[in-house]
């Protein structure tokens, strides 16, 4: 039996056919020749081995495609006259891969992707009409907005490659079996805006704190620093991520447009759970400086207190930090494949993972009291201008048909008619 050349560059599908096909040679040379038997083959997704006429070959799941159980088998069954079982639909050899499929595990597993791609689709909604947002009101401008608008900027550019990741990978088998280099640029870039969207809350964190406790800081400073920061830490550690999963880790590591969780995920885990852990130290000594703030008598001019905006963008901040990193929080609870508490997990995370961006924009702009009151400001301005000039066209409307009627009616007093 022979097959082409591999190409420099070696598939792994392609790699399995090749390995059948090496198998089969060895089997083949020591079958018995006396029976009937259906010759080995490969069907495109298993390697099925020379079977004796009458029987079935069994073999394990493929593990690569989506909604398959790698826990059971595939079967493929060989008449009594030597040829394998062909379809009546597709008048083509047919191997029966319909056990593989867990029904009640495939279903739910798709209900858990759609809460994903519908929270991020929301979320990206939500956190685009933030940008419009605080880009139109330029009166808004300042540095803890800027600081806004970079968190924005990352989850919106984080929920588009999720639901592009959830659209071109995981809705098309044949793009993860390949195993592409382009998935795999898709996944760390992906990941990359992944990061930065914790890197951004762990910036709005010391921003409040650095503001609040130290007096003497140039903000527009700060910002810059907070730049640098928010958009090239991530790149860091995905840097050491790709290389240390592309260049050390196994093929199991590797496979799959790297979709799967290893130990290497754990370089993007720990950043995000301790950027959550200091900016919950930044909470804590933000609360502790706001209650001496309060309590301090107020100055010749009453303004030693903390100003409220401060304190609703700190409310803001409190109630996101835990929020952001559940997912992540849980993870080492996370229960094993098959527990009772895995569809709970699952739907949680789902959930907290996918309206993220749904609540920093809420919390961050939509409750935010310089946005409504800006917002009110437009509107005002607009409905009575409009009703400014409404007014003007009916008066000068009116004004004629009110000396008409004038002439028109009766005569008054003294007068004479014609």
């Amino acid at each position: 039996m022979t097959w082409s050349t591999a190409p420099p560059t070696v598939d792994p599908m392609w790699q399995k056919q090749l390995d059948c096909l090496e198998f089969l040679n060895k089997t083949s040379a020591v079958a018995n020749r006396n029976d009937k038997y259906c010759k080995g083959t490969w069907d495109g997704w298993s390697c099925w081995p020379d079977t004796k006429a009458g029987s079935s070959a069994y073999t394990p799941c493929p593990e690569f495609i989506t909604g398959f159980d790698p826990t059971r088998t595939a079967h493929k069954e060989c008449g009594s006259d030597g040829v394998w079982f062909i379809h009546p639909t597709s008048n083509k050899t047919w191997s029966n891969y319909t056990t593989c499929v867990n029904l009640a595990d495939l279903e739910w597993r798709q209900q858990v992707n759609l809460i994903y791609e519908t929270g991020y689709a929301i979320s990206l909604i939500a956190i685009l009409l933030s940008l419009a947002i605080l880009f139109y009101f330029r009166s808004l401008k300042c540095a803890r907005i800027t600081i806004h608008i970079n968190l924005f900027a990352s989850f919106a550019a984080n929920n588009s490659l999720w639901l592009l990741w959830y659209r071109v990978v995981l809705g098309e088998t044949e793009v993860i079996a390949r195993n592409e280099s382009g998935c795999v640029v898709l996944h760390l870039v992906l990941h990359y805006f992944l990061m930065t969207s914790y890197a951004w809350m762990l910036c709005e964190g010391f921003y409040l704190h650095t503001v609040l406790v130290s007096a003497f800081i140039s903000e527009q400073r700060l910002v810059r620093w907070l730049m640098v920061f928010g958009w090239s830490s991530p790149a860091i550690v995905l840097t050491v991520y790709g290389f240390s999963r592309g260049f050390h880790g196994t093929e199991e590591d590797r496979k799959e447009c790297w979709m799967n969780e290893t130990v290497y995920t754990n370089a993007l885990v720990a950043p995000v759970c301790v950027s959550m852990l200091l900016n919950l130290l930044f909470l804590c000594n933000i609360v502790r400086v706001l209650v001496l703030k309060l309590k301090a008598p107020l100055g010749p001019q009453g303004n030693s207190g903390p100003s409220r905006n401060i304190l609703q963008a700190f409310r803001a901040t409190l109630l996101l930090v835990p929020l952001l990193g559940l997912q992540y929080i849980l993870t080492p609870f996370k229960p094993e494949p098959g527990h009772s508490w895995e569809r709970a997990y699952e739907t949680i995370s789902a959930f907290t993972a996918s309206f993220q961006g749904l609540c920093v924009a809420t919390l961050f702009c939509f409750c935010n009291g310089e946005v409504i009151a800006q917002v009110k400001r437009k509107w005002r301005s607009v409905f009575f201008s409009n009703r400014a000039r409404s007014n003007s066209y009916t008066a000068t409307q009116v004004s004629p048909l009110r000396l008409q009627f004038v002439r028109c009616g009766p005569p008054v007093s003294g007068e004479v008619k014609v």
